[in-house]
């Protein structure tokens, strides 16, 4: 066939208006580094690469000339390869509106909504609103959360975005809740005093500007007439490596796929294209069908519907969705079941390019349509030269090899059959989170029954998850067949399906005994459908299910969530250009959303500028033998590589015994440590070009992964921490019971959406270097940086604009990986750019610390605990980084909220082969405190007393003393408390939930209120200094400058704030540039919530110095303006320029005595969390939190409770979804979002309100207020233990009676395998006793007895 030879196509398509005509477009090329590399379009940003976060959304716009209809959709630009554009308008954020323009409602919105932390996400957020607004101008609700599922945020818990997308949608979001006649809107008086002055609106709507469609850009009329006039002929592009080719019919793709037999079809590139990107998979040839219309029919037929194999999944949703409210209802059983697995499945920017075809052809385990499709019966048609033949969808996954799909053969279309009258469908899955996430396991069932009975005629079963591909339980359906629809078949069926369905076990530790409950359980759900489906038809005969059941027939469903705000109004008597209290919008909040915000990878390329790649070590202890570059080096565009010999000075750093390290010299100390670099003149070819480079290795022993082993193997980072007051071991002789345990606390990945990145710019002369870098901590990169290149730090300028998330992870790691561009750069003499993929920067950087808490608690019979023992044990990887601290500090803060009178705790850091592990958000009290609560509520079952009696009893009471002797005043603590007790009503739902849990068997409620104390403090003066610089110019304008770093906790719009109200100026004359080394040095890190706190002291300090040195101006002119005070002063001499210092709290602590002050104040706060579980699933669902803080006086109420929020839904995901997985050789298998679920919007509570605490006082801190960075996070476990409450009610009337431990993560999981019932009991024996027999002494089975006739 045509293939070398052949001249290129010009590809022709739009971006935000403009025409591109690409003359040698490359197959291998994405849209998104198109987009950003060639026209400098840097709004659409990298996250994944894997279509899985949505921060790379644009809009695709087609026209369709058979039905005259122009399409928008919304896609993930990182997956798509530009060929497949031919003839698309490509809008990006920047064609959706910017400052420079106008700037677009949604964007506006967004941004006043506060829906804007870090402005990572802000553009892929503005994209898919944006695109749903262009197809629908007044959507509903559901279509608002539907349009958000593909897009993840890691900064504002997206309540705030939400908000901006209630202002959309054309029915009141009203919560309906009209129980005392009231909305939640008109609940306000309710919920506050009288007396306080309170605020529930964070915006004002009224200033928003409409939404006027008639102000898009508009479809290219070119492109119209493109579609309309111009023959549809094969494209074909040829690049550096692979060919494209795009046939437009079915004779010509034939040949084609004579011609390459193993070139695959590619339509919307989901499955091809992560392949490719992360599995290392080449394709020569692809050859792209969607232009062809055979393969896009869509026919209604008259028993059922055809659909093409090249229809995009949204369009089959839309199809399908038609026909259910079309056709009556005995004829869609298999449709609703189809578009049940549909709404779930990838995200809307995923579905609207994946294909039919595709879904089916890559007979993927994790196929949600696949077992569906399979057991409904569907057929495919398919056709080969010459040749036609139609297949029953099954047979591709007959198992036994034959009748399968022959190379050349083509799939043209699916026909989904209508069902028949006492046919029944269903589908089920279960997946890590309920949206954009493949599952765990799927299932499709259908039932057919003799006319008029319920006798089995026909029965299919298919699962997905199970195997390595969908899998059909063929024996049980045969051996069932003829049998009636009862409790013997059920109890027969469950054992042979487990029989017949072999999961297999594999290396990272998959679900095995879950997956198998799982497939028992859909089963049984199904038995409870079709029964319930067999009563609605006739009820004479059949009694359908005990009314008990019925709860577990409806599935969790994503609402858009009701939220209140409530803060405390500002004096009356503030000046109204005083800004300090108000809740004032992000100072860069519109450029996030417009997509001019610049972040590191956004600046434009340096002549001559080289990517960098790094080289990682694949095992986990091991000595370097040799490294083989010679492959590498071949790879075109590679100009050098880079490892340990580069570096001119510092390679090693000790900053304890065990050194951090840049590059490896002779061994590797764990999987992802940096061996060498390469850099080459694109990205592509580095990364390429490191894949060749080979290294070869020898073992080492030990190989320590876990806490277990480190402690077998006592591998400990000195010192080990201990904390002791009290007389423990009297306390536990004199005590009337003592309980025993341990939790276990997994990690957690940062997932900042910003990627580590650096910028390494060499000057030139003097070996000054600038770099620019994504960091919270530039001081340190400088320093870092410099000793590796053995220069002194003046030469090294570090730059910081805006961070796009850190959590803590931007500190130590990327000093590293600054050194690693910087030597590079210095070595090459050129401008270095370092991104790691996300793939590489979640197996290089760690994150939180997992970690053990062993415990001994001593307690009376009234609920009093007198007497504690705690050993925490935390895994810090192979090197020390922040381990010790952070040990440290989970013993000073591990009492949380109560007093115990005699208390040891010991706090070991592990030193393992795993990444080191480092900040993260917390630092240590989410696991600590986490460990007090669990001895909390196993204090309360014991006793039998509800775990919030046990809290109040034991909580701080009156001043008194912490356990490292520092005084504390828990009044506000108490405040919160009472406050959080009663505006969750708490006692009235707990009844209700309680009465719910009688009336429900499979489903159960849950809820629970925790209380939190939360030191503030560095420990160290020198940690908490500050400095600003503020100048003045002649023109009266103020440029402002601090050592602080904005990475979405809102600092620089806090520090012109504080400018503002001191200068008694308006913010808009006070300008931010960026955080420098060279105007503020040695500032200390952003972290630890301190940085409003310390760098506001400095501002106001310098602020008040220049306010002193005109005030001797003012008094003369007292009427004068601020521009006439400036000009005088300046003709006066009078220095416009100050720097402003602020020394540090004076913290400390002994720890050889065991005591002193090492924080500044105490934040307070409660939270109260109601969940909803599935027991036979172990889904759950968040329906209601209620958070009080006590955040002292707010400085941008706005900014605090945006903090709140997205701190406790990182919780949510710390406590109850984020789960890391290993090998067994220590290699990360969780390595994206693909894998790694962190909170999406279906995870959010229904209802979720935040209150801060009224008239609180801090004296400590600048304008009274507090550090509020960090204290929501721990607050998420308010859902684990509302989860433990409601599997304590499960086992409680299952008669189990025995103590359970739950570890965090709190997933799915160990969700289902607690609440043991049958079935999960038949894993645990795996034998096949009677089912039934046992059924019937649990209540679980059903007067069926009736039923036989």
């Amino acid at each position: 066939m045509f293939l070398r030879g052949v001249a290129t196509d010009d590809l022709i398509f739009y971006v935000n208006g403009r025409k591109v005509v690409e003359k040698n477009a490359d197959p291998e090329q994405m849209l998104l580094p198109y987009l950003r590399r060639k026209f400098r379009l840097t709004g659409t940003k990298y996250g994944c690469g894997g279509g899985g976060c949505g921060a790379c959304t644009v809009m695709i716009s087609t026209y369709e000339p058979a039905s005259k209809k122009i399409q928008h959709f919304s896609a993930n630009a990182c997956l798509l390869p530009i060929c497949c554009l031919y003839g698309a308008a490509v809008t990006t954020v920047e064609g959706v509106g910017s400052t420079k323009t106008r700037v677009h409602p949604v964007q506006e919105r967004l941004a006043k909504c506060h829906g804007s932390q870090c402005g990572f996400c802000s553009p892929g957020m503005v994209m898919s609103i944006y695109t749903l607004l262009r197809n629908y101008p007044e959507p509903t609700p559901e279509q608002m959360t539907a349009a958000l599922a593909g897009n993840l945020c890691r900064c504002t818990g997206y309540r705030p975005i939400l908000d901006a997308c209630k202002t959309f949608c054309k029915e009141s979001i009203c919560c309906q809740r009209k129980a005392n006649g009231k909305c939640c809107y008109d609940q306000e008086d309710d919920l506050f005093d009288k007396e306080e002055k309170v605020s529930t609106r964070l915006f004002s709507a009224d200033e928003f500007q409409p939404l006027d469609p008639t102000q898009e850009l508009i479809f290219p009329p070119e492109l119209v007439r493109m579609a309309e006039n111009q023959p549809k002929r094969t494209l074909l592009f040829h690049g550096e490596r692979m060919t494209w080719i795009s046939p437009v019919s079915l004779d010509e793709l034939l040949d084609l796929k004579v011609a390459h037999p193993k070139a695959p079809l590619v339509v919307g590139n989901t499955g091809v294209g992560p392949e490719m990107k992360f599995r290392g998979v080449f394709h020569p040839v692809v050859i792209a069908p969607a232009r062809i219309p055979d393969l896009n029919v869509v026919k209604c037929m008259e028993d059922g519907l055809t659909l093409g194999a090249a229809c995009s999944l949204s369009v089959v949703k839309d199809v399908l969705a038609n026909a259910i409210s079309e056709f009556p209802e005995e004829k869609t059983k298999v449709f609703c079941a189809v578009l049940q697995q549909l709404r779930t499945l990838g995200g809307e920017q995923i579905r609207n390019v994946a294909s039919l075809g595709g879904n089916i052809i890559s007979r993927k385990s994790t196929s949600d349509l696949n077992p569906i499709l399979a057991a409904s019966n569907c057929m495919l048609s398919l056709v080969s030269r010459g040749k036609k033949r139609q297949i029953p969808l099954s047979d591709i996954f007959a198992g036994d090899g034959s009748n399968t799909i022959t190379p050349e053969e083509i799939l043209v279309s699916v026909h989904i059959p209508h069902s028949k009258k006492g046919e029944y469908v269903f589908a089920f899955r279960q997946a890590p989170r309920r949206e954009n996430a493949l599952p765990i396991a799927n299932a499709g069932m259908r039932v057919l029954f003799e006319e008029g009975t319920d006798i089995i005629k026909d029965l299919s079963i298919f699962y997905g998850g199970a195997a390595s591909t969908t899998v059909c339980a063929k024996q049980t359906c045969s051996a069932l067949t003829g049998r009636h629809w009862n409790e013997q078949m059920l109890d027969e069926a469950c054992r042979l399906i487990l029989k017949e369905i072999a999961i297999p076990g594999s290396a990272s530790g998959e679900k095995v005994d879950y997956k198998k409950t799982l497939i028992v359980s859909f089963f049984y759900r199904f038995f409870l459908e079709v029964l319930q489906s067999l009563n609605t038809t006739d009820p004479c005969h059949y009694p359908g299910i005990p009314m008990e059941y019925r709860s577990v027939l409806e599935d969790f469903k994503t609402k858009m969530p009701q939220s209140v705000q409530i803060f405390q109004d500002i004096e009356p008597n503030q000046s109204p250009q005083d800004p300090v209290g108000r809740p004032i919008m992000h100072q860069s909040g519109i450029k996030h959303a417009t997509g001019e915000a610049v972040y590191v990878d956004d600046l434009p390329s340096v002549d001559g500028e080289l990517f960098l790649s790094v080289v990682t070590s694949s095992r986990a202890h091991a000595k370097i033998v040799s490294i083989d570059t010679s492959e590498a080096l071949k790879v075109p565009g590679v100009f050098d590589i880079i490892s340990a010999h580069d570096v001119p000075a510092t390679n090693e750093f000790y900053y304890s015994d065990d050194p951090e390290i840049i590059f490896a010299r002779n061994k590797v100390i764990c999987v992802g440590q940096i061996v060498c670099a390469v850099v080459a003149d694109s990205d592509v070819h580095s990364k390429q070009a490191a894949a060749k480079v080979k290294i070869e290795y020898e073992a080492l022993e030990p190989v320590i992964l876990t806490i277990e082993e480190a402690i077998k193997h006592n591998s400990f980072f000195e010192p080990k921490r201990k904390l002791e007051q009290g007389n423990v071991d009297q306390a536990f002789e004199t005590v009337e019971n003592i309980t025993e345990g341990e939790i276990h606390i997994g990690g957690q990945e940062h997932f900042y959406m910003e990627t580590q990145s650096v910028l390494a710019v060499p000057k030139g002369e003097d070996k000054e270097m600038d770099v620019y870098v994504s960091t919270q901590h530039p001081a340190f990169i400088q320093e870092m940086v410099a000793a590796s290149l053995g220069v002194p730090a003046n030469r090294i300028m570090c730059h910081v604009k805006r961070v796009g998330g850190a959590f803590g992870g931007k500190l130590l790691k990327s000093g590293l990986l600054a050194s690693v561009a910087a030597v590079a750069a210095n070595k090459t003499g050129k401008a270095v750019r370092l991104i790691l993929s996300r793939g590489d920067d979640m197996l290089i950087t760690g994150g939180r610390h997992p970690f053990i808490g062993k415990y001994k608690v001593g307690y009376m019979n009234d609920g009093r605990i007198r007497a504690v023992d705690v050993k925490y044990y935390i895994n810090g990887g192979c090197t020390p980084d922040d381990s010790v601290l952070v040990a440290a500090v989970s013993l000073l803060k591990m009492d949380n909220a109560y007093k115990i009178p005699h208390l040891r705790c010991w706090a070991y850091a592990c030193k393992t082969n795993l990444p080191s592990n480092t900040a993260f958000r917390g630092f240590g009290f989410p696991q600590s405190a986490l460990v007090t609560e669990t001895w909390i509520a196993e204090v309360a079952d014991k006793t039998g007393l509800s775990p919030e009696k046990v809290r109040e009893i034991n909580m701080y009471k009156e001043k008194e003393q912490t356990h490292f002797k520092q005084k504390l005043d828990p009044q506000n603590l108490i405040r919160c408390w009472n406050e959080c007790m009663e505006k969750s009503a708490y006692y009235s739902r707990k009844t209700a939930a309680d009465e719910f849990n009688k009336q429900n068997y499979w489903k159960k409620k849950g809820i629970a209120i925790v209380p939190m104390k939360f030191p503030f403090g560095l420990g160290t003066p020198y940690l908490s200094q500050a400095a600003a610089l503020v100048h003045i110019y002649t023109d009266g304008s103020v440029l402002l400058t601090h050592g602080g770093i904005e990475m979405g906790q809102g600092i620089h719009t806090k520090m012109i704030q504080v400018a503002s109200r001191e200068l008694n100026i308006p913010m808009s004359r006070i300008h931010f540039c960026e955080t420098s080394t060279t105007t503020v040095p040695n500032a200390c890190a952003s972290a630890g919530s301190a940085g409003t706190d310390v760098n506001g002291m400095a501002v106001k300090d310098a602020c008040q110095t220049l306010l002193s040195r005109l005030q001797p101006i003012i008094n003369k002119n007292p009427k004068g303006t601020w521009n006439e005070w400036i000009k005088e002063a300046f003709e006066q001499s009078v220095s416009l320029s100050a720097t402003g210092y602020f020394r540090g709290y004076n913290d400390s602590m002994d720890w050889e005595k065991g005591e002193g002050r090492p924080f500044t104040y105490f934040l307070f706060g409660a939270a109260c969390s109601e969940v909803e579980i599935n027991c036979l699933t172990g889904d759950h669902k968040n329906l209601r939190t209620d958070i009080v803080m006590d955040v002292g006086c707010s400085i941008n109420p706005a900014v605090d409770i945006g903090q709140i929020e997205g701190a406790f839904v990182q919780g949510i995901g710390l406590y109850t979804m984020e789960e890391l997985k290993y090998s067994p050789e220590g290699v990360l298998c969780t390595r994206g979002p693909d894998q790694y679920k962190i909170p999406a919007v279906c995870d959010i509570p229904e209802q979720f309100s935040v209150s801060l605490l009224s008239s609180s006082q801090n004296p400590y801190a600048i304008y009274a207020s507090k550090g509020i960075g960090e204290a929501g996070l721990f607050l998420g476990c308010s859902v684990f233990f509302a989860l433990r409450d409601a599997i304590t009610s499960v086992r409680n009337e299952r008669g189990l009676k025995t103590s359970f431990v739950l570890n965090s993560p709190l997933t799915a999981e160990q969700i289902r395998a607690s609440c043991a019932d049958d079935f999960t009991e038949m894993m645990a024996n795996n034998e096949s006793a009677s089912f039934a027999a046992r059924t019937r002494e649990h209540k679980m089975g059903m007067e069926l007895n009736g039923m036989e006739n």
